[in-house]
């Protein structure tokens, strides 16, 4: 599979670090080591830090309460951290964004931004498929705020004065459904538009640039890309960032300096990850659609599955995580198929080194209504393949190995 083609972004004076992707980020939020001696990033896991001036740290804790950066001691944790302020820059700059705020899980970073929406208006417009999990902030009315779940044609039709925020997943978890954001945007007008990027990364997909106000990831997933780490993270103007931060730091959702240190780790490796991931993930595709045993593959760059003609423009590439559907579709074959895998893993989560498997329909999405699940098109024999590191041949072989199982059956 040809590599995506690389855009060259407008980037913060602060970070002059290079133009092209693969550049910013070897070296995204590593401004200050030359400053402190170091060429590693550095770890702190202070849970809380020094006051002397006592009228200078009463100045920083009233910033750092409400969303604000320090002003000189960083007094607590829970308000702010070194380690984690780097990779927050570092994953602004890769993003485009202003500035970015990490969480303990992606959950808590969707949470702290719908709650931060609530001062614009407790009505949220949701557009389907999207994490199944995310169903439940939304639905519950835990949060005090109504949702109306739509398709993205049909945003502009169902925005209301209380409208706070807009929601939108691209490529969708599980069908990879591919939303235009710069339309939605455009049917939004002036009320933000969130964008949950997680399956694509900065390396293929930079929301901002198509107009939306936030971009959100669960972190866990590529940002992380080794399965040993749990975090969310958001980014966008310094002003939509703020009132974020000023929730995180109230509810204590900031994300722990050992997991903010991996994820800056891991940062200059990303490209690497997804482009390989992404090669092995198109080679997969093309031979599960060549299979009788396969009812239905989902991946964007099948024929058919890009109407928009959003590859090449909104996205850089298809990415690595493809769904298919088995022709035979009852509980017992599915259950089957997933016990004969020997090399993919069956786990929920995505964006590993190794290749993971699972029914949507049965665990991430279980939250989400049948109907609702069906209308959106989550089949019940559908099943979410998180393409890994590994070799394409092996990978194959396996899928080759649980399909004769079930075929005999």
């Amino acid at each position: 599979m040809e590599q995506p083609m690389e855009r060259p972004m407008e980037q913060p004076m602060e970070q002059p670090v290079g133009a092209h992707f693969a550049t910013r980020a070897v070296h995204a939020g590593r401004d200050d080591f030359a400053a402190l001696g170091v060429h590693a990033p550095p770890l702190d896991l202070s849970s809380t830090y020094p006051t002397p001036d006592l009228d200078a740290a009463a100045r920083s804790f009233d910033s750092l309460v409400m969303g604000d950066a320090p002003q000189g001691s960083f007094v607590y944790q829970r308000l702010f951290n070194p380690t984690t302020d780097r990779f927050e820059r570092g994953l602004a700059l890769l993003e485009g964004a202003e500035d970015a705020a990490a969480f303990g899980s992606g959950m808590a970073a969707l949470t702290a931004t719908l709650l931060a929406a609530k001062s614009r208006g407790t009505h949220v417009v949701a557009v389907r498929p999207m994490y199944g999990t995310a169903d439940h902030p939304l639905t519950s009315g835990l949060l005090g705020m109504t949702v109306t779940w739509t398709t993205q044609d049909a945003v502009g039709s169902v925005m209301q004065a209380d409208t706070g925020l807009v929601i939108v997943e691209t490529p969708a978890n599980p069908t990879l459904a591919l939303v235009d954001i710069a339309d939605v945007v455009r049917q939004a007008g002036t009320v933000p538009v969130l964008v949950d990027s997680t399956f694509a990364t900065p390396v293929l997909q930079r929301p901002l640039e198509q107009g939306a106000a936030l971009v959100i990831h669960s972190a866990t997933k590529f940002l992380g890309g080794h399965g040993d780490v749990l975090a969310g993270v958001v980014a966008g103007s310094h002003a939509l960032v703020r009132d974020i931060k000023h929730v995180r730091a109230a509810t204590g959702g900031l994300l722990h300096p050992m997991g903010s240190y991996l994820l800056h780790r891991g940062l200059p490796t990303l490209a690497l990850r997804v482009e390989r991931a992404q090669a092995t993930a198109g080679i997969l595709a093309e031979q599960l659609v060549g299979d009788a045993r396969i009812a239905r593959v989902h991946y964007p760059s099948l024929p058919g599955q890009d109407p928009r003609g959003l590859l090449g423009t909104q996205m850089d590439g298809p990415g690595s995580v493809l769904s298919f559907e088995l022709a035979r579709d009852d509980a017992a074959t599915l259950r089957a198929f997933v016990e004969a895998l020997r090399l993919i893993t069956p786990a929920v989560s995505l964006g590993s080194t190794d290749t993971l498997i699972q029914p949507p329909a049965l665990l991430t999405h279980r939250v989400v209504k049948e109907d609702d699940r069906r209308a959106a098109g989550i089949a019940g024999g559908l099943l979410r393949l998180s393409v890994g590191l590994e070799d394409a041949r092996d990978v194959w072989r396996d899928l080759q190995h649980a399909l004769q199982v079930v075929t005999a059956r």
